[in-house]
């Protein structure tokens, strides 16, 4: 088993396409990232950890895709986000989002959720805030084979260094405990319009 965590965060890989925000075309690809879960204590560490093997097992795989998306002459750019998975529990609904920070050895490393119009109460718990429209929400029920897919557009980009990972939560919608987080490297998008709250 140690072997296989090994080798399989050995596999987790990175490729970031496209010349960048400044660049960025709608329906061109910003980023694309795929990685093998494996344990906060895997001797190799990953991208892609797991703290809940029941719901992610070691070794499982996920996909996350950024692209950037057109709104309108002076609208400015959005961004859609892709996720895949294989491998995960069948039959079980996760509730799955971006997240503010990096993922690290314990679940909340990863800070609160992205939000395009950030709630001055933290960690945030109003509807107001806390929802599909203002953050992104990739939820899915996993298949009998144990794979899942879900994707979200907004008409809003990223803000520099303000949504960093995804995160895979136990049960669907805004709460729920975290069972893993795959750390992704978002692009902003220079001509996103601003969110954050007064």
């Amino acid at each position: 088993m140690a072997a296989a965590v090994a080798v399989a965060a050995v596999e987790a890989a990175a490729l970031v396409t496209g010349s960048g925000p400044a660049g960025a075309v709608a329906g061109t690809s910003l980023v694309r990232v795929e990685g093998r879960f494996a344990p906060p204590s895997a001797f190799i560490p990953s991208p892609a950890v797991t703290y809940d093997q029941k719901l992610v097992p070691a070794a499982s795989w996920i996909e996350v895709v950024q692209h950037g998306v057109g709104h309108g002459a002076g609208g400015g750019s959005g961004t859609a986000v892709g996720l895949r998975v294989r491998g995960m529990k069948p039959g079980h609904s996760y509730g799955v989002h971006v997240h503010q920070k990096p993922c690290g050895v314990e679940p909340e490393a990863s800070g609160g959720h992205y939000q395009h119009r950030v709630d001055p109460v933290q960690p945030s718990k109003d509807p107001a805030y806390l929802n599909p429209a203002n953050e992104v929400w990739l939820d899915f029920t996993a298949g009998a084979d144990g794979s899942g897919s879900a994707s979200a557009e907004h008409g809003w980009g990223f803000r520099p260094g303000e949504a960093a990972s995804v995160v895979l939560h136990d049960e669907p919608g805004g709460a729920g405990d975290r069972s893993a987080c795959f750390t992704v490297p978002f692009v902003p998008q220079s001509h996103a319009r601003p969110g954050r709250s007064a």
